[in-house]
């Protein structure tokens, strides 16, 4: 297996984006990343999306969006695995390359939320339909059952919860993609509406339109496209009962963890080596539950860590510099894609106001449905 890199990155703003459609986001994302790496082709590409078909009336992703590219005729595809579909793509891309397949693979995810279907139905098809779809369920109420099970277990609060977002909202306050560019208190969150107890609206990521894209080629040819290449050291994918009943513990998440387990054998590094860190906050208690998971801090713990300050900015192990999908927004199909865009941008010193000092080693871990499905991406700047 050959080393592969990411040498380039574009992304669109991500927001209620009426003046775009799916193809113009994807397309913009795209060219962003060609024209940085001065590329005017690739030999495959990979784009996730979670539901083109039933947001946008749109299948068939692959050759449709190459074409938009001008790039017909070459090898495209789309990935799905929910909301971890971005990340799905970008581990098929890597692997192209990584086995001599490709040179040069385009990496995008994309996904146009706003313009049609019913955002929670289509959503809750990524839940088992028959034991939990079908009886009413809705993904606000499955990750409201995870954080009442971590309440009982552990003594969490509303209020720890609150924390992630006011944590999230101060980062995604520095970055000028993101979709909510202001900070919140948790007062703010405390009275905002309630959604699906404990959860209120604020501890709630948005519906969200965007995409973003990376090229990826073998790390012995990444000069001829940049000075800076960041080396994706290790790609790791897990998966768990879909049905919360079926899980040990709905307030563990295994395919978290075992994606993480997976992609630090692979890498040869640690919890403890990571600098900076992108998690799957749909909901502040999916963060809490998946720095528990990383190994970041130890279960049952990450109910104290965004109000110690140990995942901000400036703590020991900054978590969701970006804003997360709470503040960042979350296009499900664009996540896991823009997730790795900030790991990169950050290794290579990119990240403004943003940046963590000297960081050497990221992850970005993207998650799908309510942690049915985890892709792990291990990335060191070399």
């Amino acid at each position: 297996m050959r080393d592969v890199a990411i040498v380039a990155a574009g992304m669109t703003k991500f927001g209620e984006l009426w003046g775009s459609s799916l193809r113009d986001l994807f397309v913009e994302a795209a060219s962003g990343a060609l024209t940085m790496a001065r590329a005017d082709h690739v030999d495959a590409i990979v784009v996730g999306n979670m539901s083109g078909g039933q947001f946008v009336g749109q299948e068939h992703l692959g050759p449709l969006l190459a074409d938009h590219l001008g790039m017909a005729g070459t090898p495209a595809m789309r990935v799905e695995s929910a909301c971890a579909s971005g990340g799905a793509a970008l581990r098929v891309g890597f692997l192209e390359v990584a086995s001599g397949a490709c040179d040069l693979v385009l990496a995008a995810g994309v996904e146009k939320m706003n313009d049609g279907g019913d955002v929670t139905a289509v959503l809750a098809t990524a839940a088992d339909q028959e034991n939990e779809a079908y009886h009413g369920i809705t993904f606000p109420g499955l990750y409201a059952m995870i954080a009442r099970a971590h309440m009982t277990a552990h003594g969490t609060t509303a209020e720890d919860l609150a924390a992630v977002a006011v944590k999230n909202h101060r980062h995604g306050a520095l970055n000028p993609k993101a979709q909510f560019r202001r900070e919140v208190t948790i007062e703010e969150v405390m009275a905002s509406s309630m959604v699906a107890e404990p959860l209120r609206l604020l501890h709630c990521s948005p519906v969200s339109d965007g995409a973003a894209a990376v090229l990826l080629c073998p790390l012995d040819q990444a000069k001829r496209y940049t000075d800076r290449p960041v080396k994706i050291r290790a790609s790791a994918a897990a998966t768990a009962p879909m049905a919360l009943a079926d899980r040990k513990d709905p307030a563990f998440l295994d395919a978290v963890q075992l994606s993480a387990q997976r992609a630090y054998k692979s890498a040869g590094v640690g919890p403890a080596d990571l600098h900076v860190v992108e998690v799957h906050d749909c909901f502040t208690i999916a963060e809490i539950c998946c720095i528990e998971a990383l190994g970041l801090v130890a279960p049952g713990k990450g109910r104290d860590a965004a109000r110690s300050g140990l995942t901000a900015l400036g703590g020991k192990v900054p978590v969701n510099t970006s804003g997360g999908l709470k503040s960042k927004g979350h296009p499900v199909g664009a996540t896991g894609i823009a997730q790795v865009i900030e790991i990169f941008e950050q290794l290579r010193g990119e990240a403004g106001d943003r940046q963590v000092k000297n960081a050497r080693i990221g992850l970005a871990q993207n998650m799908g449905g309510s942690g049915a499905s985890s892709v792990v991406h291990i990335l060191e700047r070399v």
